[in-house]
């Protein structure tokens, strides 16, 4: 596979054949973004200008809590809190529909989202122009159903042409063997409780972990 700037990370990702390959792109811009917004980065006033109108949502704030840099986080907080405070209580009328965008927002949503969707059309490209990268596509072993939503609604406006029908063929194909096996594996555990299979002996198979694939399967990116 020829590689370049853009194509290393996407590789990475999908050489592991661990889980889904757009989660582990996910993770990893995430990870980025935690790691830029709580170091240096906070102190830039172009930063602190964004982090002030945006804020963060509860997750990444939950995150950003348990990593070192109480300072950082404390007085990025502190600024927002004061944008919250002049952009919707600074009138004696309290307006509630300027609360509402404080809410929808988060700073490092948005450059994970800005990440996300280069990466995809880069997914896109290469799967399109390098033969060694869709055959390790098409070998993944599996991909969550929220970023196999996410693959199939973005490939009619991709830059897919020739190989746009294998690419979905493949995709779905990928996602209906996993649908399958934890079906399988969820209905072999649930049996596993009836007393009739009861005894030291019994098997269950793949199944002891069907719970926790089912869960990763649906998705939480």
């Amino acid at each position: 596979m020829r590689e370049d700037i853009c194509t290393i990370p996407v590789s990475d990702a999908f050489e592991t054949r661990e889980g889904c390959p757009i989660c582990r792109m996910y993770n990893m811009l995430e990870e980025r973004a935690l790691n830029y917004i709580m170091g240096a980065a906070m102190m830039e006033p172009d930063v602190r200008i964004e982090t002030n109108h945006l804020g963060f949502c509860h997750n990444h704030l939950s995150n950003m809590q348990k990593r070192k840099g109480s300072l950082q986080l404390a007085l990025m907080l502190e600024s927002h809190f004061n944008e919250i405070e002049e952009k919707a209580f600074s009138t004696k009328q309290k307006d509630n529909k300027k609360i509402s965008p404080f809410l929808k927002s988060c700073f490092v949503c948005e450059k994970v989202e800005w990440g996300m969707a280069h990466m995809v059309e880069t997914v896109y490209l290469t799967f399109e122009k390098d033969k060694d990268f869709r055959e390790l596509f098409l070998s993944q072993p599996t991909f969550c159903l929220k970023h196999y939503e996410r693959l199939m609604q973005g490939a009619p406006k991709s830059g897919l042409k020739k190989y746009k029908s294998e690419f979905l063929t493949g995709l779905s194909n990928i996602v209906s063997k996993t649908l399958e096996e934890i079906k399988g594996d969820l209905k072999h555990y649930c049996s596993m409780f009836d007393y009739r299979n009861s005894g030291p002996d019994k098997d269950w198979g793949n199944s002891k972990t069907a719970i926790e694939r089912a869960v990763t399967f649906l998705g939480e990116k």
